[in-house]
């Protein structure tokens, strides 16, 4: 296999102007660097990674930080996020913190970042002090997505307004006794679950509806989670008309935990959802939309212009949809709907 010394050779430069050339540095002339590239195509010379990191000080390597990978949410984000670095030329290195603080210690509190990566991104959590600090100081662009965070770069929506949204729906077709499901509101800082929770009871209050504690439950973001807090929530006798989930996977949930204690969506039951999730269309599901892929897409874009000198504009929030499909609608009488405050 040839070497970079071969490709030197046929040019006749030195293998540090070689160098220069196959990594695109300036101090070659356009002819040379033409004449370069030409030699090492067809002597087949394909430079090593980690050889042009050393010299260059660049990995070609996006470090990506997740709370759950396995969450259709985060999924969808990282996808997102893949498809701008490969058109660009860059790897993405997945952290996932599969829920566990030791796993989030390891990676904001060691040096495991350091020199492996270009850049960072940070999905769903919202750094402490200390983590902002160790990401400041690794001297590399960050972009947050999927929460706002002081001092950093970040791409999002308005997780407590897309809650509004959601349960204003339920409360304007005359829902009064209206449930919530939702996330640990300890789980690693995930942004999401706190937001949510927040415009759900903002939503109530404004409207002057009373709060009803028993009427919230933990759904985990996933539908085995939904479906189990919403058999628990709709078992007794006085029962929501409605249940707001935070995520389109536990309202699916919802409309399985519906089914099996045989209640009809829309007509016993009013489901709403945040996402727009893949499914929610097959299961009807009415549901406030947020560009996934592209909260994603905003993010890798935002590091590789920082990487290339360019700042862009800052953090960004992205618009919200309710979609309505059927499986919200009207209480079936005024009785129904549970007394207001």
């Amino acid at each position: 296999m040839a070497g970079i010394k071969d490709v030197a050779r046929e040019v006749s430069l030195s293998t540090a102007t070689v160098s220069r050339a196959l990594r695109g540095l300036p101090g070659v002339s356009d002819a040379n660097r033409l004449k370069v590239t030409d030699a090492a195509r067809r002597l087949g010379y394909v430079p090593s990674p980690s050889a042009v990191g050393l010299a260059s000080g660049q990995t070609r390597t996006v470090a990506v930080i997740v709370p759950h990978v396995t969450r259709w949410f985060f999924g969808e984000v990282v996808q997102g996020a893949e498809e701008v670095l490969r058109t660009a030329g860059y790897d993405l290195l997945l952290y996932n913190l599969a829920g566990e603080p030791a796993a989030r210690h390891r990676v904001f509190h060691t040096d495991l970042l350091s020199k492996r990566v270009d850049a960072v991104l940070v999905l769903g959590l919202r750094p402490t002090e200390e983590e902002r600090r160790r990401l400041a100081g690794l001297g590399r662009p960050v972009a947050i997505v999927g929460a706002a965070a002081p001092d950093l770069f970040s791409v999002s929506i308005d997780d407590e307004q897309a809650a509004r949204i959601a349960t204003g729906h339920l409360l304007d077709l005359g829902h009064t006794r209206v449930g919530y499901l939702g996330g640990s509101l300890d789980s690693l800082d995930f942004v999401a679950p706190s937001a949510r929770l927040a415009g759900y009871r903002a939503a109530l209050r404004e409207r002057g509806i009373e709060h009803h504690p028993e009427l919230e439950d933990v759904g985990e973001f996933t539908v085995a989670g939904g479906r189990a807090a919403a058999a628990r929530l709709l078992a007794g006798p006085d029962r929501p008309t409605a249940i707001f989930a935070a995520s389109d996977e536990m309202a699916i949930g919802v409309l399985r935990a519906a089914r099996e204690l045989g209640l009809s969506v829309p007509s016993d039951l009013s489901v709403v959802g945040i996402d727009d999730h893949e499914l929610a269309g097959f299961f009807d599901l009415t549901t406030v939309a947020q560009p996934v892929r592209e909260q994603g897409r905003r993010g890798a874009e935002r590091v590789l212009a920082e990487l290339t000198g360019v700042r862009p504009p800052e953090s960004e929030v992205l618009p919200v949809e309710l979609v309505v499909r059927t499986s919200t609608a009207a209480p079936a009488c005024p009785s129904a709907a549970g007394p207001s405050a």
